[in-house]
């Protein structure tokens, strides 16, 4: 989904991936890249051609992309895994959960969305799974960046640390709204704001600011939490967000009933309830659809964003 933010110029997150695992090879020997399919997608071609001896492709839809990281990540070795979210999320999810979590593996997986609702070749529906998926696993680190610099900044920051990682990547160009400033398990306050929070992740993270400055052209102060770190989450900060401001929207390209909707309205309400509303993919899978057309057939429009935005304003009497 397109959103307009002024002067955020548009940039690869893909692109971003791959620059940055290029810096991180020539610092890192024992850095290795695994590729299941995604190389277009992933840009991995260009770790292969300056790194051939640290560079494998296996088959698209293998599982056993997943076992030859784990086998390769003991010692020393960095290993990352470019493939679909599909695939991640799909078979290899009882390999990640077996071969990775259980046994602290240093593998980091960068799972790909495609820039489509879906594949209408294969006939495959998008996973919009993932993040809970994802996230259940213990040990998992989860990470969905909202544009460029975050990107740069969450890949090094999976790099920095020995354990398992699961970072969502969305295909095509998305603006650029943030200076980069990530740590995992900090959440980045992009707005102050005092009527409303507004949490959001990766694709839904431009339309949030774009929907929070209109808000604020008639008198209502949004404040805006990229929660790009999805695990571990920024607690204090959101709980923070709900008694400051009274109300949280959560916004999200995934399901509804996993993802980080439902972690924003778990957490406050164990600690401080407040009116949650979530914004994301409901209960149904995605259509197969080869007509671009973007989200907004499954609910995710800029206009959906501000009417849920407008009724928690008005449930607060913030606004009639």
């Amino acid at each position: 989904m397109a959103a307009s933010v002024p002067g955020a110029a548009n940039e690869s997150l893909r692109d971003a991936f791959a620059d940055t695992l290029l810096i991180l090879g020539e610092a890192d020997p024992d850095l290795v890249v695994l590729d299941g399919g995604a190389t277009e997608a992933n840009c991995a071609p260009r770790f292969r051609e300056r790194f051939p001896d640290r560079f494998m492709r296996l088959g698209a839809g293998e599982a056993s992309i997943v076992a030859r990281a784990a086998e390769l990540s003991h010692g020393s070795r960095t290993v990352f895994v470019s493939t679909f979210a599909s695939v991640a999320a799909g078979p290899s999810y009882p390999t990640i959960r077996l071969s990775v979590c259980r046994d602290r593996a240093n593998v980091k997986i960068i799972g790909a969305h495609r820039e489509r609702l879906a594949d209408p070749e294969r006939g495959t529906p998008p996973m919009m799974e993932d993040i809970g998926l994802m996230r259940g696993l213990p040990g998992m680190t989860v990470i969905v960046p909202g544009d460029a610099p975050t990107t740069r900044s969450a890949i090094r920051a999976v790099a920095g640390f020995r354990g398992p990682a699961y970072v969502r990547l969305a295909s095509g160009d998305f603006p650029t709204v943030t200076d980069g400033a990530f740590a995992i398990g900090r959440a980045n306050e992009l707005r102050v704001g005092s009527d409303l929070t507004i949490v959001a992740i990766g694709t839904l993270l431009a339309p949030a600011l774009a929907v929070a400055d209109e808000l604020r052209r008639v008198g209502i102060s949004a404040r805006v939490l990229d929660l790009a770190s999805v695990k571990p989450v920024d607690v204090p900060a959101l709980l923070r967000a709900a008694r400051e401001t009274g109300a949280m929207l959560v916004l999200e390209e995934h399901t509804v009933e996993t993802g980080i909707g439902a972690l924003v309205a778990a957490t406050t309400s164990e600690n401080y309830p407040v009116p949650v509303r979530r914004v994301g993919v409901p209960d149904v899978f995605a259509p197969i659809d080869d007509s671009r057309s973007g989200l907004d057939p499954l609910g995710l429009s800029i206009s959906r964003i501000m009417d849920e935005a407008w009724e928690l304003l008005e449930l607060r009497g913030k606004v009639q």
